[in-house]
């Protein structure tokens, strides 16, 4: 029977089924320190162990400063965001748990840090934390985000019990145009389908325009499935994701095999199907409070009269009070006040390449504040080897230590009610970034553009 790459990675970690329930193995249990302290909590309370400790990593992301790192959870202000660290830091001590601490340049971002370490595997399951843990499925390993009882539940049992979701498949095709990268298409995905149309199933991205991408590419549509509505995403593994993990692992000659049939069968069936050309792709840019609440940068806002569904109307209109905007109106020229560019969407080596190729010889525009947070240690590193940080520098961006910084709010990087930024991450809700603080998702590029323009530009035009 024909089979997808869902169902081929469901079917390896199978250890027991119940009334429709399936007890999945999981292979990587990567914790943080925000949504880990009960799990571990009811752990001992329970009187129970960890069942494999060997399988779990420890970071520290969400509520770290991005400066001043190397004093540990002593540079942290905020008394409950030092406690959940110092409790990550007790946990996995005492449980024996590996861990990369404050300052360790292997700290960062978990979705960063994970695969650079070579800790995510092709046909593996892994699961955090932290809803963006589809951005693995660019490796082809099934990850999901997940609470903390069910945390706590791995913990305990290395297991997690699952409904198996369906499968859905994206295809991507043509060719991007310049300036059209891996977030233009995921934000054209997402105003293509909309943030419920992959709903509770396991997106496979797939087409020659998916095939053309980097890892770093992939990890980054895989991170925007769970916008989509997803439970995960995934890509199948090929030479691009051989060659990613050659160089982190040495020789992996004896898994290839096995890691390259795990792609879905030429004539599986998939519950659903989507269709993208990247051809008729531009750089997308969000005007409203969802990642689907997007348009092309040389568009205009769209006018809520013009839906017939009164829901669809209601949420575009509290979206444009929201933002400040009016229907019809131009999103280039749009001035901003704050860039943001980072978050485990758009904080890896490539990204930050871009950044500073777009800026070199330019300069941040006077009353932009633009900040830089490389997605891990050994990305800031790297960054800083090859010019890049002395780059951004020299034009003005604020370069960052590692960490979620503004995506989330969640540490003192956070936007101050009623400025306007111009952010790399993975969402723009009401308040997320901080509150009343307005965000535009879009590109690297783009929000390099905007940095040394002050105004929301098509990047294309520099």
């Amino acid at each position: 029977m024909a089979r997808t790459l869902l169902d081929k990675v469901w079917d390896a970690h199978v250890v027991a089924e119940d009334g429709g329930e399936t007890l999945l193995y999981v292979d990587l249990h990567l914790l943080h320190e925000v949504t880990s302290p009960q799990a571990f909590a009811g752990l001992v309370a329970a009187g129970r162990p960890v069942r494999a400790p060997a399988r779990a990593l420890a970071l520290f992301d969400h509520n770290v400063p991005t400066t001043d790192q190397a004093r540990g959870i002593g540079a942290v202000a905020d008394p409950e965001a030092r406690a959940q660290l110092g409790r990550l830091m007790e946990n996995s001590a005492r449980h024996g748990i590996e861990r990369f601490a404050m300052g360790d340049p292997r700290n960062g971002i978990v979705h960063v840090v994970a695969p650079e370490q070579g800790r995510t595997i092709p046909g593996s399951t892994l699961v955090c934390g932290d809803s963006h843990t589809s951005t693995h499925g660019a490796f082809g390993a099934l990850a999901f985000g997940i609470g903390t009882s069910q945390i706590e539940h791995v913990l305990a049992t290395q297991t997690l019990r699952l409904r198996k979701p369906p499968a859905m498949r994206v295809t991507i095709d043509g060719v991007a145009g310049p300036f059209v990268s891996a977030k233009d298409l995921a934000l054209g995905v997402l105003a293509a389908i909309g943030v419920d149309g992959a709903i509770d199933h396991v997106i496979e991205f797939a087409g020659p325009t998916v095939r053309a991408l980097s890892m770093e590419g992939r990890m980054t549509l895989c991170n925007l499935a769970i916008e989509m509505g997803a439970r995960s995403g995934l890509i199948a593994p090929d030479d691009t994701t051989f060659a990613y993990l050659a160089a982190r692992l040495g020789d992996i000659s004896a898994h290839v095999p096995a890691w390259r049939a795990l792609a879905s069968d030429t004539d599986a069936v998939f519950a659903r199907e989507a269709h993208v050309s990247a051809d008729a792709l531009a750089p997308m840019v969000s005007w409203g409070t969802t990642p689907a609440q997007v348009v092309p940068v040389d568009g205009r806002v769209p006018d809520p009269a013009t839906h017939a569904d009164a829901a669809v109307r209601r949420a575009q209109e509290r979206a444009l009070a929201y933002m400040d905007l009016v229907p019809g109106q131009a999103l280039a020229g749009l001035p901003i006040d704050r860039v943001f560019i980072g978050s485990c969407t758009n904080s890896r080596i490539e990204d930050l390449r871009a950044v500073a190729a777009l800026v070199d010889g330019r300069r941040v525009a006077p009353g932009v504040r633009a900040m830089v947070v490389p997605g891990s240690g050994l990305v800031r590193r790297q960054a800083e080897n090859e010019g890049i940080a002395e780059t951004l520098r020299a034009a003005g961006f604020d370069w960052r230590e590692p960490g979620c910084s503004m995506c989330v709010g969640m540490n003192p990087d956070r936007l101050a009610t009623g400025e306007r930024c111009a952010s790399t991450s993975n969402r723009n809700f009401e308040n997320r970034q901080g509150t009343g603080g307005r965000t535009h998702l879009m590109s690297p590029a783009s929000a390099a553009a905007a940095a040394v323009t002050g105004r929301i530009t098509d990047v294309r035009t520099l």
